[in-house]
C-alpha cells in the first residue's frame, strides 16, 4: 500500500512482516499516533495540545493558523479539499472538593449536547466502564503534570444528570482542574485499542501533510460538548468561504467487531440534522470502489439496528451537520469514519485495515 519505503521492508524480519504486515505498512503513522495519545485533551482543556499540534505541522513547513477552538493548516492548494478532525477527549473535571464529573456533561455544555444526541444516549452505556481506570490532571492551559489517580466508581447522578466520579488520590485538586484518562496505544492481533476518538483523525491529518497533502486541514476544539462546528463556522465566515467539499474525519462506535468489521470505513449520507452533500459523499464512494476500500453508511446501519432491535437510537448529531444547518447548505460535504468498538472509553478499539483503508482513500487526494 506504499506506507513504507520498501527497502526498509526488504531489511525487515520475514518473520515480522508475515506477522503483522499491516502494522510495518503503518509504522509511520503509527509513529506519529502514539506520542499524540500521550497528550491530554481534555474537552474544554485543549489548549496544550493545540501547542503541540501546531509544532508537529510547523516543523515540516504547513503554514498554519490559530484562532479560537480551531487551528487551520493550509497547503499550496487550500480550497481543493477541507478535511477537519476535532482534537478533544472524553475525560473528568474537578468541580469541588473530591467531586469529580465527566467534563462533557457539565452543566456549561449540556444546552449544547443533549437532546437527541449519541452522547446522551452512551452517558447511560459507559457509565459502569471506568472502575480501576488510571487518570492524570494538569494545569489548565498550560498543561503541567500535577498527578496522578484511580477511578473507583463512576455512576450517573439523576439531580445533576451527569456522569460523577470518584477518584482515589486527587483529593487535593482545585475546581476547574482538568483529568485526562491515562492513556497508551495497544497494538494486538490486527487491532489498536486507546482513546482513539478523535486523536487517531488527528494522526491521519498529519501522516497526509507529511506525503504532500495541499489542501486545508482544520483542528477543532470542544466536539464532544457540542460547540466545534461554531469555530470551524467561525473561521469560514472570516475567511468568506463557501464549499461543498468539507470531510470531517472521526471514528463511529459499532456494536460489535462483527459489525465494524463489516466495512473498512464509514460514510454517511445525512445525520439527524439533514442531508449531506451527495455529490461529494458519491465522490468517496467512487473512489472507495476503485481503490477496493469496502464501505458502509453509518446511517443506514442505525436504522436497520433500531428495526432489529427494537429501539429508537439517534441518528447522531456531527459538526458537519450542524455546520450544513446553520448555512442552509453552503458549506456542506460529507463524513469519513473509522468503525470502532468500545467507543468513548480509554479502549476504543479500531482495525488496522481501516485505518489504512481511509490513509490509502485520503492519499488518493494527495
Amino acid at each position: 500500500m506504499g506506507f513504507i519505503d520498501s527497502s526498509v521492508a526488504e531489511n525487515m524480519p520475514i518473520s515480522a512482516v508475515q506477522i503483522d504486515p499491516l502494522r510495518y505498512q503503518l509504522q509511520e503513522f503509527l509513529d506519529i499516533l502514539k506520542p499524540l495519545i500521550r497528550e491530554p485533551s481534555v474537552v474544554g482543556h485543549e489548549d496544550a495540545f493545540f501547542r503541540v499540534l501546531r509544532r508537529e505541522l510547523e516543523e515540516i513547513g504547513i503554514d498554519v493558523k490559530y484562532y479560537h477552538g480551531v487551528l487551520v493548516a493550509q497547503g499550496n492548494r487550500p480550497n481543493d479539499l477541507f478535511l477537519s478532525a476535532h482534537i478533544d477527549r472524553h475525560g473528568l473535571m474537578c468541580t469541588g472538593p473530591n467531586e469529580f464529573r465527566y467534563a462533557a456533561f457539565i452543566a456549561s455544555n449540556q444546552g449544547e449536547v443533549m437532546g437527541g444526541s449519541v452522547s446522551e444516549h452512551m452517558m447511560h452505556t459507559i457509565e459502569d466502564r471506568f472502575q480501576g481506570q488510571r487518570v492524570q490532571a494538569q494545569f489548565p492551559y498550560t498543561g503541567t503534570y500535577l498527578g496522578q489517580g484511580e477511578i473507583t466508581r463512576s455512576y450517573i447522578c439523576p439531580e445533576r444528570n451527569n456522569l460523577i466520579f470518584e477518584v482515589d488520590g486527587l483529593a487535593f485538586l482545585q475546581p476547574g482542574t482538568p483529568v485526562a484518562f491515562l492513556d497508551r496505544l495497544q497494538i494486538e492481533d490486527g487491532l489498536i485499542s486507546a482513546q482513539l476518538d478523535n486523536v487517531v483523525s488527528v494522526a491521519i491529518l498529519i501522516y497526509l501533510f507529511r506525503k504532500g497533502f495541499q489542501g486545508t486541514g482544520m483542528f477543532t476544539a470542544q466536539e464532544e460538548s457540542g460547540r466545534s462546528w461554531r469555530y470551524a463556522l467561525s473561521w469560514f465566515q472570516q475567511q468568506r468561504l463557501t464549499t461543498q467539499r468539507l470531510v470531517v474525519l472521526d471514528t463511529s462506535p459499532y456494536a460489535s467487531r462483527e459489525d465494524a468489521d463489516a466495512q473498512q470505513v464509514a460514510l454517511r449520507h445525512q445525520d439527524a440534522n439533514g442531508p449531506f452533500s451527495e455529490t461529494m459523499t458519491q465522490e468517496l464512494v467512487s473512489r472507495c470502489e476503485s481503490l477496493g476500500i469496502s464501505y458502509g453508511f453509518k446511517d443506514e446501519y442505525i436504522v436497520q439496528q433500531n428495526e432489529k432491535l427494537g429501539k429508537t437510537y439517534p441518528l447522531g448529531r456531527t459538526e458537519l451537520g450542524r455546520v450544513v444547518t446553520a448555512t442552509e447548505g453552503a458549506i456542506n460535504g460529507t463524513t469519513l469514519q473509522i468503525p470502532t468498538t468500545e467507543y468513548h472509553t480509554a479502549f476504543e478499539t479500531a482495525s488496522l485495515s481501516s485505518i489504512a483503508a481511509v490513509i490509502k482513500l485520503l492519499m488518493s487526494y494527495v
